[in-house]
C-alpha cells in the first residue's frame, strides 16, 4: 500500500484549494485523506538546509533499501508464506498503515530541541549500524544453513554417494584381525544375481554373510563379510558384475552425524535469535524512515515556501486504479504554486536538487510504501 505525503503552504488561495481537495476525494473516493503532524524543527541557516536536502534524499534511499532487505531477509529466514511474514512487519507494536496514518513525532527518541543536522546524523548512524549488522548476521546464518543443507544433501543422494550414518549400525560390521565387512550397492533388478553370486566373487567370502541393510526402491545396500586379503579381488570382480563396493568409515560417518546434530541445534538457536533481531530492527528502521520523511517535508517546505514556517502536511492514500485522476486533480488545484511544474524542470534547465531522476510537482511530494515484501510462492 502506498501513501502520498504532500505539503502545501497556508496562504489563502492554497487553503481554499486544500479544502476543495478534501471535499472532492471524500465525495469521489479517489483517496482517503488525513493530516500528517510534523513539529517545528530547528531550522538553522538556509545553506545548511540546502545541503541537508541532498543528505536527506540519500539517507531516505538508503533507509528504504535497508528496510526492504531486512524484510526480505525475514521472509527467507522464517521460510513461511508472504502473509505470515508480513504479520511480523510492525512499527512500534502496530501495523505499518496504522503507524503511518496515526504518526506522532517521538520526541524522546528524536528530540526536537536538537539541531536538524544532529537528528539526521543520529538516524544515519542508526541505519548504517543496522545495515552492517544485517550483513554480518545474514552471512553467519547462511553459512550455518548451507553447511547443514550440504550434510543433509549427502543423506539424500544416490546410493553411490549418500551418507550411510542412518543406514549402517556398528553391529552390522565385522572388523577383526582377519575379517572385514564391505558395503555393496546393488540395483533392484540385480538382487537375485547378487544373492546367487556374491559368495563366488572371490575366495574367502564368508558363506551366507550378506544382508540387505537399506532399500530406496531403485536399489539396495548389502553387507558382505570376507577375509581382508580378498578385498581387492572381490572389489574388482564385483565391479565387473556391476556391483559397486562403497567406501565406508564408521568413525567418519559418526563424526558427520554428530556434526549434523550440532549444526541443526545451532541453526535452531540462531533462527530464533535472528528472527527476533529482524523484527525489532525492522520496527526501528521503519520508525526512523517515517521521521525521516517528516523531516524532509519540513526542510523542503521551508526551502520552497519560505519563513516563517507556515504549511500543512497531509497523507493521501490513493485508489490504485485511479491514481492518475488524483494526480490530475492535485495538479489542477495547486498549479498556482508553480505553473511550470507540469513541464520537465530538467528540460527547462532548472537546477532542482534530487529532481533529476523523478517528477517535480507544484506541491511537495514524497511517497511512503508499506509494500515491502514481494509475494513468494
Amino acid at each position: 500500500m502506498d501513501f502520498w505525503l504532500i505539503s502545501v503552504p497556508l496562504d489563502k488561495t492554497t487553503v481554499t484549494s486544500l479544502e476543495k481537495l478534501k471535499h472532492t476525494v471524500a465525495k469521489t473516493n479517489l483517496a482517503s485523506c488525513c493530516k500528517f503532524s510534523i513539529p517545528e524543527l530547528k531550522v538553522g541557516t538556509l545553506d545548511n538546509l540546502l545541503s541537508m536536502s541532498d543528505d536527506l534524499s540519500r539517507l531516505d534511499t538508503l533507509t528504504e533499501s535497508v528496510i526492504k532487505r531486512t524484510c526480505q531477509c525475514m521472509g527467507e529466514v522464517m521460510e513461511q508464506p508472504c502473509g505470515k511474514v508480513l504479520e511480523n512487519t510492525v512499527a512500534n507494536g502496530v501495523d505499518l498503515v496504522r503507524y503511518v496514518t496515526k504518526f506522532q513525532w517521538d520526541r524522546a527518541k528524536y528530540p526536537t530541541t536538537l539541531p536538524l543536522r544532529t537528528l539526521v546524523e543520529s538516524i544515519n548512524k542508526q541505519v548504517s549500524q543496522v545495515e552492517a549488522e544485517l550483513k554480518s548476521r545474514t552471512a553467519v546464518y547462511n553459512s550455518l544453513k548451507n553447511s547443514l543443507q550440504g550434510l543433509e544433501g549427502k543423506a539424500e543422494g544416490s546410493l553411490q554417494t549418500r551418507s550411510l550414518n542412518d543406514v549402517v549400525k556398528r553391529g552390522d560390521l565385522v572388523d577383526s584381525e582377519y575379517l572385514t565387512t564391505l558395503l555393496v550397492v546393488v540395483t533392484r533388478g540385480s538382487y537375485k544375481q547378487w544373492e546367487n553370486t556374491y559368495e563366488s566373487l572371490a575366495p574367502f567370502v564368508v558363506p551366507r554373510s550378506s544382508r540387505k541393510l537399506y532399500d530406496d526402491g531403485e536399489g539396495g545396500i548389502f553387507s558382505v563379510t570376507l577375509f581382508k586379503r580378498a578385498v581387492d579381488e572381490f572389489t574388482a570382480r564385483a565391479k565387473q558384475s556391476r556391483f559397486t563396493v562403497r567406501s565406508y568409515n564408521l568413525c567418519a560417518e559418526e563424526q558427520q552425524r554428530q556434526e549434523m546434530q550440532q549444526l541443526s541445534t545451532d541453526k535452531r538457536e540462531q533462527h530464533g535469535a535472528f528472527v527476533r533481531w529482524l523484527k525489532v530492527n525492522f520496527s526501528e528502521l521503519f520508525i526512523a524512515l517515517i521521521h525521516l520523511k517528516a523531516t524532509r517535508v519540513f526542510v523542503e517546505s521551508v526551502l520552497r515556501y519560505g519563513l516563517p514556517v507556515s504549511y500543512e502536511a497531509f497523507l493521501l492514500q490513493p485508489d490504485t486504479k485511479r491514481a492518475n485522476k488524483l494526480r490530475e486533480l492535485l495538479a489542477s488545484l495547486f498549479k498556482h504554486l508553480d505553473p511550470t511544474a507540469m513541464c520537465s524542470k530538467i528540460d527547462q534547465g532548472y537546477d532542482i536538487p534530487e529532481m533529476s531522476q523523478q517528477e517535480y510537482f507544484s506541491y511537495i511530494f514524497f511517497q511512503i510504501s508499506t509494500n515491502l515484501l514481494e509475494s513468494r510462492k
